[in-house]
């Protein structure tokens, strides 16, 4: 074959590949669940998320409820902050760089601040994906979706999907099969996510609450529940939000 047919035919093959693979990787139960939580045109307009809302610790019991705010914005930023009379705590990632700050709520000079280590901007960043892509596209990231075939959650009729980032980063989703809704999350490390209720804002579903029962370093279990008041579609957030602050003085 002829330098000039190569040229004219391996593009075109590579064209027919990835169009073959898109078609393999998008699951019927994808496209239900992406129904359920809104039309394709507001899902795929969305570029950042910003929720407002309360945090109350569950197990074990803490010292209070905490005002919450969670922020995405694509592709890769997010930011975390809650407080209380205790302090203030924010974690945030700027594309690959990702940092905490705690700040006492009796004495505002005293500070904590460290850096995130690979491990954990790795989390960060699916978790970020997760939030604004609506379960499509995790391919073009690297990833993997794989479907895990039928199973019942709560006496409803799901499908299981796995939604693999990584070995050690793995969103297993249970959705119902006749709506799409999710009814479960499952992290590798053996957590739950459950979501309840619904807030619609800009035409897309969101669970009015979140319960979390996660397994942190040792074992231990850890759970809480977020309560949203108001979510926020495509706020237009400066990047300083999620930057990394200087160190030293403010």
């Amino acid at each position: 074959m002829t330098k000039s047919l190569l040229r004219l035919f391996v593009p075109a093959a590579l064209v027919l590949y990835v169009l073959a693979v898109s078609a393999r990787a998008e699951l019927p139960i994808i496209a239900k669940a992406r129904a359920y939580l809104g039309t394709e045109a507001a899902l795929n307009a969305v570029t950042s998320l910003h929720f407002y809302g309360t945090l109350t610790p569950i197990d074990p019991v803490g010292k209070g409820d905490a005002k919450l705010e969670i922020t995405f914005q694509a592709p890769y930023q997010q930011r975390i902050e809650s407080s209380s009379a205790e302090g203030t705590e924010t974690t945030a990632l700027d594309g690959f760089d990702g940092w905490q700050r705690a700040v006492d709520g009796k004495d505002a000079s005293k500070k904590r601040m460290s850096l995130l280590g690979p491990a954990q901007v790795r989390r960060l960043r699916a978790n970020a994906w997760q939030s604004l892509a609506f379960y499509r596209g995790l391919e073009r990231e690297g990833g993997e979706v794989i479907d895990q075939g039928d199973a019942t959650i709560d006496g409803i009729a799901c499908r299981k999907v796995a939604f693999v980032h990584a070995k050690d980063i793995i969103f297993t989703r249970y959705f119902d099969k006749s709506t799409g809704r999710l009814v479960l999350t499952e992290t590798e490390s053996g957590g739950t996510i459950r979501e309840e209720g619904e807030i619609i804002a800009n035409g897309i579903r969101f669970p009015k609450s979140i319960t979390s029962d996660s397994r942190i370093p040792g074992g231990v279990s850890q759970k809480f529940k977020v309560t949203f008041n108001k979510v926020v579609v495509n706020e237009k957030i400066p990047g300083s939000v999620f930057a990394l602050p200087m160190f030293g003085p403010e």
